[in-house]
């Protein structure tokens, strides 16, 4: 049972941003997305938009820093990816 984000290097409406995704549930992601303070609205899809300004926060409280293609490998693999589209 494990969070992972990877580094804020996604361009984003002037800011820079991380990924951050769960291993095990989106009820986890949730749960630990809330604990750090990230608004409900940042999730897309089956991760959470995380900004720069926050990455550190989320590794003190526990999330595992990866880079973007093990993040991605890693999600795929619990079977909670879901492609653009396919939110629901």
């Amino acid at each position: 049972m494990t969070v992972y984000i990877d580094p804020p290097t996604w361009p984003g409406h002037g800011r820079m941003w991380s990924h951050m995704v769960s291993d095990t549930s989106y009820e986890e992601l949730h749960a630990f997305a809330a604990a750090i303070g990230a608004p409900r609205r940042a999730f897309d899809a089956d991760h959470y938009d995380v900004p720069s300004e926050r990455y550190a926060s989320a590794v003190a409280a526990g999330a595992v820093e990866v880079g973007s293609k093990e993040l991605l490998r890693r999600l795929t693999a619990a079977g909670l990816r879901r492609p653009k589209g396919r939110a629901s």
